[in-house]
């Protein structure tokens, strides 16, 4: 039977070929080491787990909520917002609660996009920051994610040569996939860039408090002087808290932007769970403690990690920030394709990794490997991956490229 026009518009989605492999290789006993999936695996913190608890014994919080977030859930964001970056916002008009980071986007972008409208989306990223658009009815161009001075001569030609005009631009500092992060000079020519042109920025800064220099946590673009005229930007409480299966995340910033997309979503929620808002309202409002030993795991095994993995012939770059090693696949595997290498992972090394086109076609020369398992877990997956690649030439010789348009 035919697909539906929305679903034909959608790329295949290239990391369930990994899972079902994954799945089946489980089926028969291996043990698989998941570096795939950024899920992670630290336990929400027991202060948080204990207000849940004490909130979900009160039956008038069984009720509908609100689709917008409670009120003292959008004021303790503001004052998030107002510690963290020294950005003041309006709780009422300037905050409304989400899903997590990727069902505000999916919103937005039914909230502001007309079908045709042009979206400039970097590439490598996160899959909802096009899919979002897509499923809209939006048309995707793709630009660059490093955030230097190559980032902005593409964005003039898009402006110049695109019809009908951008209507919004798409950043992800610190970016998933790719762990590059971005300076507030970087924020402040963006933001010049978008008023010069009349383009809406939405920002995904998910992973805000994920980072290894203490010394230059990453900005907010929100910080940047008159930012607020023309951005959204988006975070999420579960990387931060380690609440993923919460979904708690956040849309703040332009009044004109939040109101549409808070329109939008009372159409189609009634919010998260009460006893969820008032519980992420308890990890707003907390010292930061749970952030910071959130952090310093990650680092330990990004640490880990690159060396555990250099020394088996894989080179992983350390990355400033994110839960995540953007990583080239190794010489010898490179013209197979980040797809058929991460199938050859799960298959000879038990170890299961993100292929890079999920991603975008520019990231098909990589693989994303998570630091969603422990220390033990991640010697143990060099170690596999160490081992394949020693006796690579006497069990791959068979192997083609099945990418031999390449």
């Amino acid at each position: 039977m035919e697909e539906f026009h929305k679903v034909r518009r959608l790329p295949p989605y290239v990391f369930e070929q990994v899972n079902r492999l994954k799945a089946s290789a489980r089926a028969g006993g291996a043990d698989i080491i998941d570096l795939g999936m950024g899920n992670p695996d630290l336990p929400t913190p027991k202060a948080i787990v204990d207000k849940l608890c004490e909130v979900v014994q009160d039956p008038r919080t069984h009720r509908y909520s609100s689709s917008k977030g409670i009120p003292g859930l959008r004021r303790a964001q503001a004052a998030y917002y107002a510690r963290r970056f020294g950005v003041k916002l309006n709780p009422d008009t300037q905050v409304v609660a989400t899903l997590g980071s990727k069902e505000g986007f999916a919103n937005m972008a039914q909230a502001i996009t007309a079908p045709g409208d042009v979206i400039l989306c970097p590439n490598p990223t996160y899959p909802i920051h096009a899919f979002g658009f897509l499923m809209a009815g939006g048309v995707i161009r793709s630009m660059s994610v490093e955030p230097d001075d190559s980032f902005f001569p593409p964005l003039e030609r898009a402006v110049k040569h695109s019809i009908p005009k951008p209507l919004a631009l798409i950043i992800n500092y610190p970016s998933n996939p790719t762990a590059f992060v971005a300076s507030l000079d970087f924020y402040k020519d963006v933001i010049a860039f978008a008023k010069k042109h009349d383009i809406i920025v939405l920002s995904d800064l998910a992973y805000s408090e994920i980072y290894f220099d203490d010394n230059n946590p990453p900005p907010s673009v929100l910080q940047v002087p008159g930012a607020i005229d023309v951005c959204v930007e988006f975070t999420s409480m579960s990387k931060t808290f380690s609440m993923p299966g919460w979904r708690m995340g956040f849309a703040v910033g332009n009044e004109r932007l939040i109101a549409a997309l808070t329109r939008v979503k009372s159409y189609l929620d009634y919010g998260a769970f009460t006893p969820i808002q008032v519980a992420a309202t308890h990890a707003l409002n907390g010292d930061g403690s749970d952030i910071a030993e959130v952090r310093n795991v990650y680092k330990r095994r990004r640490d880990v990690m690159v060396d555990s993995f250099g020394k088996a012939g894989f080179e992983v770059p350390p990355p400033a920030a994110t839960m995540f090693a953007w990583a080239k696949i190794p010489e010898k595997f490179r013209h197979l394709g980040s797809l058929e290498f991460s199938k050859l992972l799960v298959e000879k090394a038990d170890v299961a990794v993100a292929p890079g086109i999920g991603f975008g076609e520019m990231g098909d020369d990589y693989v994303r490997l998570a630091l969603v398992e422990n220390e033990h877990r991640i010697r143990q997956a060099a170690r596999n991956i160490k081992k394949f690649f020693s006796t690579v030439d006497e069990t791959m010789h068979n192997v083609i490229s099945l990418n031999t348009h390449r």
